[in-house]
């Protein structure tokens, strides 16, 4: 595949040596000399000198032979212009890096659709939604979002006390806009009927809005729910720490965030409605000890140093705290950390270079869909609608899907929801479902132009 990478920094360098390992046409443009020549001695790529946002650098690239365009500069400018540029010179499909403030204007502003871009993210935010997701839902198994995070997925063990036993979907009164997508038997996984029932030790994927997702989680695991708070130390309060506060604001927990720069602090005051601020470094024990911080749920660092980072998880486990999450810059130290961090309390490490790479992994391909994640025989994909195909400006239930489909959830413009039998798909609607293999060929038939 042909790819133009735009900047060259901590991103978009692992990016580009990620991808350049496989076998892609990697094209590179950054601004900063000094680093255009190291990365051309050390990369299989061509690096160019230059600025992401000039034609004659894009047509330098071979802009007009470019199948994927990724924008991964540290500058909103730069990367919604070029993103944009790339996208009018034909570029089928283009990312943009963005700052996490801008993200959280989208449901404003359609950023996307002013500049054609396919889409937006932040890296500060991916790396968020990693870390929150222990919190949110710790006994989950696993837990994605998508549809800009309004649609979230969990897979549940189905417990002893589960008030779900032995009964068929269709009678477990799940909250509208909640979907039983996935049941894995043993070694056999399927996608559910309405009459399909769920027994003591089924793994069950489910998709929904977050919070009535939670409530219908908590059904499926048989746990009663616990009327004390989950408490959260946060340390750092830059991008990444505050992204992840604002996050955890929503939900049923107690926020304290540690940050060593007063005029931060002062800054998360404002922005931050639920939260206590701190105004201290976590990296000294007296100070986590003056906080009382062993009797926190959670525990987790996000600064931008990743040795203070793990010597700061270190002490609150040594004081009390079960679950330590943190950010390790590296992608090699934080897998090395996930894989044996458990022996000195550290549960979790998120690299959002790694954080990022996944979230652009899905678009390398040739394919009109995406495949966000791959289960036993059974994928999540996301595509659109095309226009005019036998799907479109029909209503879900009139349309004979393929047995082993079910659609999880639909984004028109900035507005997402999983689709009800009386929705009305339009061409252009960007659609999520999970499909087995077999049913791969006909639901795909439905949705094309």
């Amino acid at each position: 595949m042909n790819i133009i990478i735009v900047g060259a920094g901590e991103i978009g360098r692992h990016l580009a040596t990620s991808l350049a390992k496989e076998t892609h046409r990697i094209s590179l443009i950054e601004a900063n000399k000094e680093l255009a020549e190291e990365l051309e001695a050390a990369l299989d790529a061509k690096v160019i000198h230059g600025d992401g946002t000039s034609v004659s650098d894009l047509a330098d690239a071979d802009v007009g032979e470019c199948e994927l365009f990724l924008a991964m500069s540290s500058s909103n400018t730069t990367n919604t212009m070029s993103a944009s540029m790339a996208k009018s010179m034909g570029v089928p499909k283009v990312v943009s890096r963005v700052h996490p403030s801008l993200q959280r204007e989208e449901w404003l502003f359609d950023f996307r659709g002013h500049f054609g871009i396919d889409h937006i993210f932040s890296s500060e935010r991916l790396t968020a939604i990693e870390l929150a997701k222990f919190v949110r839902n710790p006994d989950s198994l696993v837990v994605e979002e998508l549809a800009r995070g309004r649609i979230e997925l969990q897979q549940i063990l189905v417990s002893p006390t589960s008030q779900a036993i032995d009964r068929k979907l269709r009678d477990l009164d799940a909250p509208e806009g909640v979907r039983v997508a996935m049941i894995k038997r043993g070694e056999n996984s399927h996608v559910p009927l309405a009459d399909s029932e769920i027994e003591e030790g089924d793994l069950v994927t489910v998709f929904g809005e977050p919070r009535k997702l939670r409530k219908f989680a908590e059904k499926l695991q048989g746990k009663r729910k616990s009327t004390d708070k989950l408490r959260v130390v946060i340390f750092g309060g830059n991008e990444y720490g505050f992204s992840l506060a604002q996050m955890l604001e929503s939900i049923d927990c107690t926020v304290r965030v540690f940050e060593r720069d007063a005029e931060i602090c002062a800054g998360l005051a404002d922005r931050l409605t639920n939260a206590t601020i701190i105004h201290g470094d976590a990296t000294v024990s007296a100070e986590l000890e003056e906080e009382q911080i062993g009797e926190a749920d959670f525990f987790i660092s996000t600064s931008t140093d990743d040795e203070d980072n793990v010597m700061s998880c270190l002490q609150a486990h040594t004081l009390g705290v079960k679950n330590c999450l943190t950010i390790i810059h590296r992608a090699d130290y934080a897998a090395a950390i996930s894989a044996s961090g458990h022996h000195f309390g550290i549960r979790a490490a998120i690299s959002p270079r790694e954080a990022t790479r996944r979230e652009i992994q899905r678009f390398i391909t040739t394919d009109s869909h995406h495949i966000l994640k791959k289960f036993d025989g059974i994928d999540l994909l996301e595509l659109r609608v095309g226009k005019g195909s036998i799907a479109a400006g029909h209503m879900v239930k009139e349309i004979q899907w393929p047995p082993g489909t079910v659609l999880v959830g639909k984004l028109r413009g900035l507005h997402a929801e999983v689709p009800g039998p009386d929705e009305v798909l339009l061409g252009g609607d960007h659609l999520y479902a999970m499909v087995s293999k077999e049913a791969m060929k006909g639901f795909l038939k439905l949705l094309a132009a």
